[in-house]
């Protein structure tokens, strides 16, 4: 369950939101001036995060290299036309 409150909330209630993240793995969503501004999530399901997004900086560079001698909008148009033929064959 994913939990919203406001950062004066979370201040109050630390201690319980601490426990509502590590026995019941709820995430809270942290509000200030009513914009979400920072998440609390059990300390498996961010270690999954950052393996995800260290892979998905690798694959980024992996595919900025691979184009770096394709002109931008050569780049562009292989882009746009995968794109189209994903949602052609939907």
């Amino acid at each position: 369950m994913i939990t919203e409150v406001s950062a004066v909330n979370f201040r109050q209630n630390l201690g319980e939101m601490l426990n509502q993240v590590q026995y019941r793995n709820d995430s809270i969503v942290i509000n200030k001036d009513g914009r979400p501004v920072a998440a609390l999530v059990d300390a498996e399901l961010f270690a999954r995060i950052r393996r995800m997004r260290e892979r998905f900086e690798a694959l980024s560079q992996r595919i900025s290299e691979g184009y770096a001698a394709t002109p931008m909008h050569e780049g562009l148009a292989e882009i746009d036309a995968a794109v189209a033929a994903v949602r052609k064959s939907r």
